[in-house]
């Protein structure tokens, strides 16, 4: 009998303990977030996403303009992590 009495006494402290720690933490006040006072990082230009932008606007049209192309061809190279292909001769000429 002694050991259940006990049971019940640690369980009633536990549950006490669980109460009074969720009263002091709803309770609490927050102070305001501190504010980062770092600059943002702006990113270096890239005229090759400039490009790409303006291709994209031109819609339909950017599939038949040259500087769409080799901006795309570049794109792609660089995503893949290819080396740029080198210019094309232009036919001999």
């Amino acid at each position: 009998m002694e050991g259940k009495v006990l049971a019940r006494i640690g369980a009633i402290v536990f549950v006490a303990i669980a109460i009074t720690v969720t009263v002091i933490e709803m309770t609490r006040e927050d102070g305001p977030a501190p504010v980062s006072t770092a600059p943002s990082l702006q990113p270096p230009a890239d005229p090759l996403r400039a490009t790409l932008r303006h291709c994209q606007q031109l819609g339909e049209a950017a599939a038949s303009d040259a500087d769409c192309l080799a901006a795309w061809a570049e794109n792609r190279d660089r995503f893949l992590g290819r080396a740029p292909a080198p210019a094309a001769p232009n036919g001999g000429q």
